[in-house]
């Protein structure tokens, strides 16, 4: 069976887009694994399977898989481009729509395709909701890492972050650390790492390892859970600029308990079809 698809992209972050909005899509882990090779396959960091929506005034349900197969909750990039397929394939009308994921309802305002928003949703602090193992709620907690602890400060954006605090963030061991923080034990449904560098009040340099992928250019979720730490220990304003290694995104959270905007670009590469 011949398959539509569209490659997407935002800051670098790339994924494989599938709308199985009116027909269901079966896809299990060796076959995402198959479809994620760069040499062999499509290449992507996710796939987003685009899927009708299990409340009906919602715009769509999308699930994400990462390269090595394995489904997660949420993907902030992901949402811009799966929002912008839909409004220029003529799947939905704009200037707003809501995206249901297993992590939580996203609304994108695509009221300019160049750059889209999204509202993130309340980033989550306590630990049982990340979830992380804590006997309570603290600002930094201490990671023992193959004998050597780690301050770190964990959020939920709909999926689980860690952030670590860094002086210079090119030269962070993010393939050695990352995916030792990631497999971590306090983790019980593993943790994105965020390695952050706080450049001033309203810039923060990020690089971030993703479970399931590893580091990539790009993390929209992982560039809002860094700010709502950054800002809850009140080292940034309302709106930060993030620098990931593939570009900039706008993040804007006016404080605890208040929802959390995320601006930035989508872009289609090309559309093809490939045989599942």
């Amino acid at each position: 069976m011949k398959i539509p698809f569209s490659k997407m992209e935002g800051l670098g972050n790339d994924f494989m887009v599938i709308d199985a909005l009116d027909r269901p899509l079966r896809l299990d882990t060796q076959r995402v694994q198959q479809l994620a090779d760069r040499r062999t396959g499509v290449g992507f960091d996710q796939l987003l399977l685009l899927e009708a929506p299990r409340d009906k005034s919602h715009t769509a349900h999308y699930r994400i898989f990462n390269a090595d197969g394995g489904e997660v909750e949420q993907c902030g990039n992901g949402a811009r481009c799966v929002s912008r397929l839909l409004v220029e394939n003529g799947r939905a009308r704009g200037p707003q729509l809501s995206l249901e994921s297993s992590g939580r309802v996203l609304v994108a305002d695509v009221s300019d395709l160049d750059s889209v928003r999204v509202n993130m949703g309340v980033p989550e602090f306590e630990p049982t909701r990340i979830p992380f193992e804590a006997r309570e709620r603290a600002l930094t907690y201490e990671l023992d890492v193959d004998g050597r602890n780690y301050e770190i400060g964990v959020v939920s954006m709909g999926n689980p972050h860690a952030i670590l605090d860094l002086p210079d963030v090119d030269i962070a061991p993010v393939a050695e650390l990352g995916p030792r923080i990631e497999r971590h034990l306090r983790f019980p449904q593993r943790v994105n790492v965020n390695f952050a560098q706080w450049l001033d009040r309203t810039h923060v340099k990020l690089r971030v390892f993703e479970r399931g992928t590893g580091e990539t250019l790009a993390c929209g979720s992982g560039a809002c859970a860094t700010t709502a730490w950054g800002r809850l220990a009140g080292w940034l304003d309302e709106s930060v600029e993030v620098a990931l290694r593939g570009g900039r995104l706008v993040i804007s959270w006016p404080g605890e308990g208040q929802p959390m905007w995320m601006r930035g670009p989508a872009n289609r590469v090309y559309d093809g079809t490939i045989e599942l």
